[in-house]
């Protein structure tokens, strides 16, 4: 098994990427701690996880909250005695398919404030464990949106944009540590039916004047396989990038958008 005997913490593990990759990580041996603001969600992610066979503790916990994640943190540590893994998958709902003109500061900050927020604080607190231990994987999630142009993404490409730069420079720092920090991008997940994004897609839709399925379609055939990527897909990504396979892998930004973006 890819992650037998690792330790893994996923904020964000009630979302649809966080409990995809729950599912995917206990699979493969991970002893997962689920963190998120959603009791029932977590709760649902981890009633998953034990019916395939995993061992997982759930917390409520804010993950935009220095202190409370400091704190979760610490004690996942001197409980398990180390922490290999850790993935940031929050989600943010935000405006998406306005002008410029018609978008408040407010609406473009919430993204780029709240991903970079999120995603710092969970990251500061890992790595002190991390760094202190010799070892471990951060990994962090972006959005296609950090190399695209066009009407109405401009919140959501400076917070992608943003965040695929802080994973570059946290790699930097940490990796003479032996520390790990992979970025992941995959596209919109149509199959993540119970996400921010399928709502927010669908709003984009009804503003477009199309039916949500036509607006997948269209999105789908923009990339060079003709369909999206799938939550599943993705957590299979990321629990290589997890895994000792994965060794000389970190600083990358990883491109799992169907062909939609080539680099």
């Amino acid at each position: 098994m890819l992650l037998e005997g690792k330790v893994a913490v996923i904020h964000g593990g009630g979302g649809s990427i966080g409990a995809a990759a729950a599912r995917v990580f206990a699979r493969e041996g991970a002893r997962l701690h689920l963190a998120g603001r959603s009791l029932p969600r977590l709760e649902g992610a981890a009633s998953v996880v034990r019916e395939l066979g995993g061992t997982v503790d759930i917390d409520v916990v804010d993950a935009m909250d220095q202190e409370a994640v400091d704190a979760h943190v610490d004690a996942v540590a001197m409980r398990e005695g180390r922490i290999d893994i850790a993935l940031n998958a929050v989600g943010f709902d935000h405006v998406q398919g306005l002008a410029i003109a018609d978008t408040s500061l407010e609406a473009y900050l919430h993204p780029v404030t709240g991903y970079l927020q999120t995603n710092f604080v969970t990251a500061k607190a890992v790595s002190r464990v991390m760094v202190g231990q010799g070892s471990g994987v951060i990994l962090t999630i972006s959005t296609p949106g950090a190399r695209l142009s066009g009407r109405g993404l401009i919140g959501n490409a400076a917070q992608s944009a943003g965040l695929e730069g802080f994973s570059r420079a946290l790699a930097g720092e940490l990796g003479p540590a032996g520390v790990r920090v992979v970025c992941v991008r995959p596209h919109a997940l149509s199959d993540a039916s119970s996400s921010y994004t399928a709502g927010m897609f669908g709003r984009i839709a009804d503003s477009s004047g199309i039916t949500i399925g036509d607006w997948w379609e269209s999105l789908a055939s923009t990339t060079l396989l003709g369909r999206l990527p799938e939550l599943d897909e993705v957590a299979e990504y990321l629990a290589f990038a997890a895994s000792d396979r994965a060794a000389s892998l970190t600083g990358v930004v990883s491109n799992l958008t169907a062909g939609a973006l080539v680099d």
